[in-house]
């Protein structure tokens, strides 16, 4: 706070302004509680970057954007997987079937993306069951194998 210029005279009562610090109870009591003046590095004793005005990024608990996702994405019926990558792999894998069938109606491609999507979601769900009865929360390989093989799908066991 900048301190105002004192007169030549000298007054018998002191006069506070709004200019000048005050040792009152407010701003002892704003000084004690300000726990960012306290906060210093632990290796330099310089303050730190919260003190200089920078502000502190904001962190989610574990599993709370996971959550949100889930939300999300369940709400949603567009298409998850892209488009131009989903179509490539599509005619790459017919080119090597089929050589002789290079083009493919839109309609098609679509319900071919829509169909693989739907199958992967249940597979995931389905690994994830079988996660959860192994007292997990995370998904392993050998949860999708079990689910896929309870299913009767895949390759023969």
């Amino acid at each position: 706070m900048a301190r105002v210029k004192q007169s030549a005279k000298k007054s018998t009562s002191r006069k506070f302004s709004q200019a000048t610090p005050s040792t009152s109870t407010p701003q002892v009591r704003r000084n004690l509680f300000n726990q960012s003046a306290a906060r210093r590095s632990p290796r330099t004793g310089t303050p730190s970057r919260t003190e200089a005005g920078a502000k502190k990024k904001r962190r989610n608990r574990p599993g709370t954007v996971a959550l949100r996702e889930i939300r999300k994405y369940q709400k949603s019926w567009n298409l998850l997987i892209p488009a131009a990558p989903f179509i490539r792999t599509v005619k790459e894998i017919s080119f090597q079937f089929a050589p002789s069938v290079g083009r493919w109606q839109a309609e098609a491609l679509v319900a071919l993306q829509e169909a693989a999507e739907d199958y992967i979601v249940k597979l995931f769900e389905e690994a994830m069951l079988c996660a959860i009865h192994a007292k997990r929360v995370t998904l392993m390989k050998k949860d999708f194998e079990l689910a896929r093989r309870i299913g009767g799908i895949g390759r023969p066991w």
